[in-house]
């Protein structure tokens, strides 16, 4: 079996919480992930964004990028046909840059209102619905026609977060143009036990996200209605083997099953309370004791 392991680099520098790792420069970021022994990453807000520059960047550090983060509004359909041409320059470069899987996630009907740090996020309606299955389609196809796939993250404060939404989205959905980016985490924020999704999907599942939860912080987040970002600040989540998801099931099941692709290991933290270098090595001593091994 053939397992690539990376890690994200939103370990040491979130994207939308900009004051949390701006220090870091995209070099330091590939040094520590190469030091580690990491066979990629996903892009970063520090990184070169033309292919050509960041290709060389990232092999002076024997490293590769597994794929990009894309938000899309397929769900209106006002919107739709100006966002799939956004998402193909996109899928565009990932292609460029030899990336084989494009993560994507809807995020329609989420409303943010800055003056009390809250969010409301409203139920898809049926023409909704349609809007992103239609959306989503056209754009694996496009996608697969480029030999990519399209992996839908399914994601906290967003409209496909919940056991009900992800599993009207595997029902409503061609298999051979929406896979499943499968996030142990996401999957309980959002109320899904990680190892029932795994094993309802396991065949929809192109690329993985590994990360754990603190469950007296998301009893918290939940508890007083905090938002996303809140629950990212006071440390909701972190690395496998640090918090109370049991990963020992999960990594059997991937070997049982034969699992190959990618493995990311994520863990949205503050590196200035979390050092992401500390937290890695940890993860990675965890993962090997409950038999995780990779090319």
């Amino acid at each position: 079996m053939t397992i690539s392991l990376g890690i994200s680099a939103i370990n040491w520098v979130n994207e939308d919480i900009l004051s949390l790792g701006d220090h870091y420069t995209a070099e330091q970021v590939l040094s520590d992930m190469s030091q580690l022994g990491f066979a990629g990453t996903e892009f970063c807000r520090k990184f070169p964004r033309d292919a050509a520059s960041l290709k060389a960047l990232l092999s002076q550090y024997n490293m590769v990028m597994s794929s990009q983060w894309n938000s899309v509004h397929f769900s209106d359909p006002a919107r739709k046909d100006d966002e799939l041409e956004k998402y193909k320059q996109r899928v565009d470069f990932l292609a460029e840059m030899g990336c084989k899987h494009v993560v994507t996630c809807e995020s329609g009907n989420t409303f943010e209102d800055l003056t009390q740090n809250k969010v409301s996020i409203e139920e898809l309606s049926e023409e909704q619905w349609a809007s992103l299955i239609d959306g989503l389609h056209q754009a694996g196809q496009y996608c697969k026609d480029k030999g990519m796939k399209l992996i839908y993250h399914y994601h906290g404060e967003t409209v496909i977060e919940k056991p009900e939404q992800i599993d009207r989205l595997m029902s409503s959905t061609n298999p051979e143009l929406v896979h499943l980016l499968y996030d142990t985490g996401h999957a309980y924020y959002g109320g899904y036990d990680p190892l029932e999704l795994l094993n309802r999907y396991y065949d929809r599942i192109a690329y993985i996200h590994l990360k754990d939860i603190r469950q007296a912080q998301l009893t918290e987040l939940i508890q007083s209605g905090l938002r996303f970002r809140t629950g990212v600040q006071n440390g909701v989540f972190t690395v496998p083997g640090d918090g109370c998801i049991d990963f020992a099931p999960i990594i059997q099941q991937l070997l049982d099953r034969g699992y190959e692709g990618w493995i990311i290991i994520e863990a949205e933290q503050d590196p200035g309370i979390a050092d992401p270098v500390i937290y890695a090595r940890q993860a990675l001593t965890y993962l090997k004791a409950i038999g995780l091994t990779t090319a």
